[in-house]
């Protein structure tokens, strides 16, 4: 872990998943201010509100934090540019492969760049392409996910890449036992979301915070593609009635897309409009019915709301006694 605190610059190699709508100013802030590594999720933010939401986690914290950005996002390179503005240390791309010139506007603006692997040979890829380092998260993760386990993403890429980048774990971590695992396994840190939300300086409603708590591993399930020309990346969420609003609103794009009235880049930015708006209503709103409670199965390790502070303790002291028993 000291080789991903000096990457990072913080006291303890934890990133904090980015969720948007959870993960702004005063989540983010909270895990810097416990020596953790807060993460903005811009989400689908105007390069004016990320410039605002910068400025308002810098007058938090003055520990490092990063911003995840999703590489599909049409502004794109104002957001880039707007994390230059602001000297962010670490900038996140999600979303699959970075577009042509974003890793090279990334890293002139003296920013360490951590992009996504859902694959060893996406992994190898990034790592030529200059990245700085990795984040591989398995399907047990919230959110958009992809087909892999962590355990078994983990296995394949951290003994082909750790040595010579550093990768940190993300997708179904609850308990510091598991960051011990993947810590001895050669990962520099790891990520968690899910375990955050609850945190009692998280702004998410009541009502999802709730819905959390009473959740169980099983209830995190992951949303189904109905139409194969439709190439949605899956989600993990809360199963309620949200979930089938979701498959019916696939039906409803891919008949858009038979009668010819939507082209394919604008039918999965309507999907991506779709899940953005559907967070939205559960995590402000408290619309955990018809709202999409993203969750990862951690989510059954959430047992209450206590502060960001104790939930990294709690997570470093567990770790540092699995680690003292591997070493008896």
């Amino acid at each position: 872990m000291a080789r991903g605190c000096e990457f990072l610059g913080t006291k303890i190699a934890i990133l904090g998943g980015a969720m948007s709508w959870v993960s702004e100013r005063n989540l983010v802030s909270a895990i810097s201010n416990a020596g953790g590594f807060g993460v903005i999720a811009c989400g689908a933010m105007t390069p004016d509100l990320l410039d605002a939401e910068i400025a308002a986690t810098r007058a938090l914290t003055d520990k490092p934090f990063g911003v995840n950005l999703i590489t599909m996002h049409p502004d794109l390179t104002d957001l880039i540019g707007v994390c230059a503005k602001h000297d962010v240390g670490h900038v996140v791309l999600a979303g699959g492969l970075p577009p042509p010139g974003s890793i090279d506007a990334i890293k002139q603006s003296g920013a360490k760049l951590i992009c996504f692997a859902p694959a060893l040979v996406m992994a190898k890829k990034l790592v030529r392409s200059g990245v700085d380092a990795l984040v591989v998260e398995g399907n047990e993760a919230g959110g958009h996910i992809g087909p892999v386990s962590t355990s078994v993403l983990a296995q394949e890429i951290l003994p082909e890449i750790a040595a010579d980048t550093p990768v940190f774990v993300a997708g179904g971590i609850g308990r510091g036992e598991a960051i011990a695992g993947y810590l001895d396994m050669g990962a520099a840190g790891v990520q968690l979301g899910t375990r955050f939300v609850c945190a009692t300086e998280s702004i998410a409603h009541e009502k999802f915070k709730k819905a959390f708590i009473r959740a169980s591993a099983r209830d995190a399930v992951a949303s189904v593609q109905v139409d194969a020309r439709l190439p949605v990346i899956p989600v993990r969420a809360l199963k309620n009635a949200g979930t089938e609003l979701f498959t019916a609103k696939q039906r409803e794009v891919a008949q858009s897309l038979d009668e010819g009235s939507l082209a394919m880049a604008e039918a999965q930015l309507q999907i991506e409009h779709y899940w953005a708006g559907a967070l939205r209503r559960a995590v402000i709103d408290g619309d955990v019915e018809h709202g999409s409670i993203m969750a990862g199965q951690s989510v059954g390790m959430v047992k209450a709301q206590e502060p960001v502070a104790d939930i990294i303790a709690s997570l470093m002291e567990e770790a540092a006694a699995a680690l003292e028993k591997r070493a008896a």
